[in-house]
């Protein structure tokens, strides 16, 4: 027999089986994260992912195990502009990858991050 979900809890179908997420898609269960869940939500949120939606969704994800907090914008621009250069590593081009809320939303969604302080 199913259980019913708690209240604001989805489930996200990956690899086959359910992972749970909040109302937003933000995971319940860090360890949930994979390379399929990013797959599966980006699909889900009709995002096509390109190298460049990895290696930020990887920076987020080793910026927090190094820092034990989510990077912020600024330091995700400094971060990129010194790889990609002014023309890509701006904050318009990162809300352009990420256009459901940006980098430090949608881009903490997809590396199986937590919410920022102060989002709702």
């Amino acid at each position: 027999m199913n259980k019913p979900l708690p209240l604001h809890t989805r489930a996200l179908t990956v690899s086959g089986r359910q992972v749970l997420t909040d109302s937003e898609g933000y995971l319940q269960d860090l360890d949930d994260w994979s390379e399929d869940f990013v797959v599966a939500l980006a699909d889900q949120e009709d995002l096509t992912l390109t190298d460049e939606h990895w290696e930020v969704i990887r920076f987020l994800r080793e910026y927090y195990h190094e820092h034990a907090v989510q990077a912020q914008v600024r330091t995700m621009i400094g971060h990129f502009r010194e790889r990609w250069g002014p023309e890509r590593g701006n904050n318009r081009y990162l809300h352009d990858l990420f256009p459901r809320g940006g980098p430090q939303k949608q881009g903490n969604r997809l590396a199986g991050l937590l919410r920022t302080k102060g989002e709702h």
